[in-house]
């Protein structure tokens, strides 16, 4: 997004257009007040547009973004905001609609090894193929290093490429982290090339890639759209009985930082929403793996939620209780008028007036009866209504 910015600025200085820059981690209201001042006085002297460019915009709560919306409506300055959060979060709705929003996607592996392969070409790295051989040996001293060129296998960018996740910063820092240390290291390898001769040289592994990166990137926010995408993907593998992905997304979840018990929480409402009455006992499952995840809290309750998922993708589904509570709120969305009142054999009678008025009076206690009782519990108007049949659409 900044590579962007800068093109952009180098373009607008040969239209004559200014181009400023402000940082939402440390610029403050009064630094955007300032930018506007000088970009209203620069258009109303000398005509001359100005692009104001606000990197991490998101960091500008609500009402310090309301300051550009007029500024934005009357062309005084044109905006171009930055952010790696999901704009409909984290911008101002107001700005947002004044605004084009270009998503910018995770780069292709193709697109880095590219990256990658113009890396190395620019460090004087060489890479080795895959039919290029080496001798296993190693010997020499860090001292003597920097005199023997440097090379890294083909195999070794592959898989730096297909761990960066489409970052290409990452795909750069790892690989200038696994020449540093390899240099730092200074072990010398016999080197024998197909293109004809042997030579001695610093090899880069594929293993000292994994070494410097430690782990695959983790694109995972807690507070933006990540923390909704995933959620959402676990609670659909769970519904499609795929234990498979179900254990996939919830360790994306955890691995990446999530609160457990958010998670927990979640499996609760799976509980009822999903399973109901077709298992139960999923409820307890759940209400269980929320305590247990209280108790003892990560990484150790990592298992007690996998178990969790794991019953939960495998167990029979029903909506029936989800379908059938919509259908009552439906009900009462759409009724017209005032609603019903509580048939008066209902209703609680608890004092003498109550009494007098007729609550309470003809209920059947059903417990004092051998044979079905026959008697109506809901208003007149609903009489008859059975909410567990599909409504008409």
């Amino acid at each position: 997004q900044t590579t962007l910015a800068h093109i952009i600025a180098n373009s607008s200085k040969k239209n004559g257009t200014r181009f400023v820059t402000l940082s939402a981690t440390s610029a403050k209201t009064n630094d955007v007040r300032d930018v506007i001042s000088q970009a209203q006085n620069e258009k109303r002297l000398f005509k001359r547009k100005t692009i104001l460019f606000i990197d991490e915009i998101h960091r500008f709560n609500k009402s310090q973004q309301d300051t550009f919306l007029p500024h934005v409506e009357c062309g005084t300055v044109t905006l171009i905001g930055a952010t790696t959060e999901n704009p409909s979060f984290q911008v101002n709705a107001a700005l947002l609609s004044r605004c084009r929003v270009i998503v910018l996607e995770k780069l292709s592996v193709e697109a880095m090894e590219a990256i990658l392969m113009r890396a190395v070409k620019s460090l004087g790295v060489q890479v080795l193929g895959q039919g290029d051989q080496r001798n296993s040996s190693a010997t020499g001293s860090s001292s003597e290093c920097s005199e023997f060129p440097v090379y890294i296998e083909e195999k070794a960018l592959n898989t730096l490429a297909y761990l960066c996740d489409g970052d290409a910063r990452t795909g750069l820092n790892g690989l200038q982290l696994a020449v540093q240390a390899r240099l730092t290291v200074g072990k010398i390898t016999p080197l024998n090339t197909t293109k004809g001769g042997s030579a001695d040289g610093v090899l880069i592994t594929e293993e000292h890639v994994k070494e410097g990166l430690q782990r695959s990137h983790i694109l995972y926010d807690r507070a933006g759209e990540e923390h909704y995408n995933c959620i959402s993907a676990l609670h659909k593998s769970m519904r499609g009985s795929d234990e498979n992905a179900s254990l996939y997304w919830l360790a994306r979840m955890l691995e990446g930082g999530e609160d457990p018990l958010y998670v927990a929480r979640r499996l609760v409402r799976f509980a009822s929403e999903d399973i109901g009455l077709a298992d139960p006992l999923a409820l307890t499952q759940a209400v269980a793996a929320y305590q247990g995840c209280h108790f003892i809290g990560m990484p150790e309750c990592e298992v007690i939620l996998a178990q969790c998922v794991v019953y939960f993708a495998r167990a029979p589904k029903s909506i029936e209780v989800y379908r059938a509570y919509s259908n009552v709120k439906e009900c009462l969305r759409m009724h017209t008028g005032p609603l019903p009142p509580v048939p008066l054999h209902l209703r609680n009678a608890p004092t003498r007036l109550m009494k007098n008025l007729g609550y309470g009076e003809g209920y059947k206690y059903n417990p004092m009866y051998k044979e079905p009782v026959e008697q109506d519990y809901l208003p007149q108007e609903l009489k008859g209504t059975d909410f567990f049949k599909e409504q008409k659409t």
